[in-house]
């Protein structure tokens, strides 16, 4: 099968394309390298993955109609996992327009391409952020989608929504699946597993919105990758499916996680909660269940300390490169 993994250079892209190139897909990533967070981390991914020559890359913004369109016509996909997107609820806050531009014009791009390209299967990247201001928990697919409390959340919804309107016009067959804070290794540094690891290692201090409190349904990359597997493997009509840890912990019992992994002591200062927050979510993961035969194995305790682990050593790689180059 040949596959093209939009973002394919981010986060989960590249364990993502890193999993189909291990089952022997031929894998195109079409990413911008944007600045987000620092792009040398997403070209040290796309190195990695280069090395296998059945990995192909095309630098291209999915806003860029063209760009995209002359990646289709060069790598011929069978099927599109659409991850690429501005992420993050308080910088869309910031830059609501942006992140219009590229997660509803960019997504409308591809399935527009996906339509007159013929493409089998196209799974989109949606989000929890959706749920918004739900009092129901667990957060099933089934909830009404009617409060959305950040321009992210809503951008990740009408992408759903027109997903839903090429389905139904077109017959493309779409899988939706809403991610439940991804974290593990190579994660996004602004993400809150990463970013509270690197602040409490170098001894800095960790800013917590709210009391701590809030609490998070946290999955770790390996379980994503698997349930992202198979619903490209499992095409559907149109479904909407949550892929999340189905457990929940404060964020004050993930910095202890965190500080116990490490062998160092937080130094946390709160803040007032953030704009756009939700103070809680929780998947409901009967659906991908039932449907893809997911179920997620790794627990909150175990994925952090693999990634403590994963961070630490990365850091010695990183000092020793430097101190040799130095000398």
């Amino acid at each position: 099968m040949k596959i093209i993994v939009t973002g394919g250079a981010g986060f989960i892209g590249s364990h993502l394309a890193s999993a189909f190139l291990e089952r022997g897909e031929q894998v195109a990533a079409i990413d911008d390298f944007n600045d987000f967070y620092d792009p040398r981390l997403k070209r040290e991914n796309a190195e990695a993955l280069l090395k296998n020559p059945s990995f192909s890359l095309f630098e291209a913004d999915i806003r860029d109609r063209k760009a995209v369109a002359e990646a289709f016509a060069a790598f011929k996909p069978d099927a599109i996992c659409h991850l690429a997107a501005r992420a993050g609820v308080r910088p869309s806050i910031d830059d609501p327009v942006l992140y219009e531009e590229v997660n509803c014009l960019g997504t409308l791009n591809l399935l527009e391409l996906s339509r007159k390209n013929g493409i089998k299967n196209f799974v989109f990247a949606s989000s929890s952020s959706v749920y918004g201001i739900n009092s129901k928990t667990p957060f099933s697919e089934e909830d009404p989608i009617t409060c959305p409390i950040s321009p992210y959340a809503a951008t990740k919804r009408s992408g759903e929504l027109m997903c839903f309107t090429y389905s139904h016009l077109w017959k493309l067959p779409v899988t939706c699946l809403r991610f439940f804070t991804v974290y593990g290794e190579r994660g996004r540094p602004d993400m809150a597993v990463a970013k509270f690891t690197r602040l409490i290692s170098a001894g800095r201090e960790i800013e917590v919105y709210g009391d701590g409190t809030a609490r998070r349904d946290f999955t770790y990359i390996g379980d994503v990758v698997s349930g992202i597997l198979k619903s490209i493997y499992s095409p559907s009509r149109y479904e909407i499916i949550n892929l999340g840890g189905a457990n929940t912990i404060e964020v004050r019992g993930l910095i202890n996680l965190i500080e116990a992994a490490l062998g160092t002591k937080a130094n946390v200062r709160h803040l007032p909660p953030a704009p756009g927050d939700v103070p809680f979510t929780h998947a409901d993961v009967s659906r991908a269940k039932r449907l893809l035969g997911f179920s997620p194995s790794v627990g909150i305790e175990e994925g952090v300390g693999r990634y403590v682990k994963w961070f630490v050593e990365r850091e010695r790689r990183l000092s020793a490169r430097s101190a040799g180059s130095v000398n």
